[in-house]
This record gives structure tokens, C-alpha cells and sequence, in this order.
């Protein structure tokens, strides 16, 4: 039983800096994409909504597919979450992309303070979980033994 617990405590830890790195990752590809300079006009492929339940309460997920082509003619097809609602099939969209990676690029428009303060945010809260997780695995670890 005490195995499986601490099993479970590293497996909770380790989903916080999963989560943690790859916030940062999306932020700074979409900050990398914005300031490249490069911009395409991209059409929207698809367009599809998925809902999860937090806490007995919907949230709706918006998710986008754009197909462009880059300025050496390379053509792209990505994915990007969190559009808007009223983006559907066949508009055609600016999109932000970087020479290295294209396929990482953003149809949000720049916003790169609210981007970096959005990502602090969370990494904050993902701390503050991952203290909170630790003290009580430290203080139930002694109670079980």
C-alpha cells in the first residue's frame, strides 16, 4: 500500500512538470512565431469543438486545422486550440510562423505580455500545487511508517 502511494505522488509531480514544460514550450514557439516576421495567409481545413466536464461544468474546447504555404513554398498543415468560436471551414486567416519551425505557428494574433503573464500564472498555480503535494506526501510518508 505504501508503495503504491508514493507510485502515485511521483506520477502527480511528474504531470505538473509535464504540464509545466510544455506550457512553456507552446509559449515560446508562439512568442518565436511572432517574432520571426514571417506571416502567411492560411485557410482553416477543419474546425471542431470538443467539451470537457471540470467539476460537473462544460467547457468547450475550440480547435482549428489551417493548411498555407510558407515564402520558400513549402506547404503546412497545422493544429491550434483555443480559436475563435466563430472561425469555420474555408475562412482564410494571417498566420504567424517561424522559418525553423512551421509547423508551429499561431492564427492568434501577437500578445506577447498577455502570453508571458498568462504562462507565469499557471506556472505559479503548478508550483504551488507541486509544494502543496510534496508537504503532504512528507507528512503522510511519517504517518504511514
Amino acid at each position: 500500500m505504501t508503495g503504491l502511494f508514493h507510485i502515485t505522488m511521483v506520477a502527480l509531480l511528474a504531470l505538473l512538470a509535464w504540464g509545466s514544460v510544455a506550457l512553456v514550450r507552446r509559449t515560446r514557439q508562439r512568442r518565436e512565431a511572432w517574432e520571426s516576421g514571417l506571416s502567411a495567409q492560411a485557410r482553416v481545413v477543419r474546425a471542431w469543438t470538443t467539451v470537457q466536464m471540470v467539476n460537473n461544468v462544460a467547457r468547450r474546447v475550440q480547435w482549428h486545422e489551417y493548411d498555407y504555404t510558407t515564402q520558400d513554398g513549402r506547404a503546412v498543415r497545422f493544429k491550434e486550440t483555443q480559436g475563435p468560436r466563430d472561425r469555420v471551414e474555408g475562412d482564410t486567416v494571417l498566420v504567424y510562423y517561424s522559418a525553423q519551425q512551421p509547423e508551429k505557428a499561431t492564427a492568434s494574433a501577437p500578445q506577447p505580455g498577455k502570453d508571458n503573464t498568462v504562462m507565469v500564472i499557471w506556472l505559479a498555480i503548478m508550483g504551488a500545487c507541486a509544494v502543496f503535494l510534496l508537504y503532504e506526501w512528507v507528512n503522510l510518508s511519517a504517518a504511514l511508517s
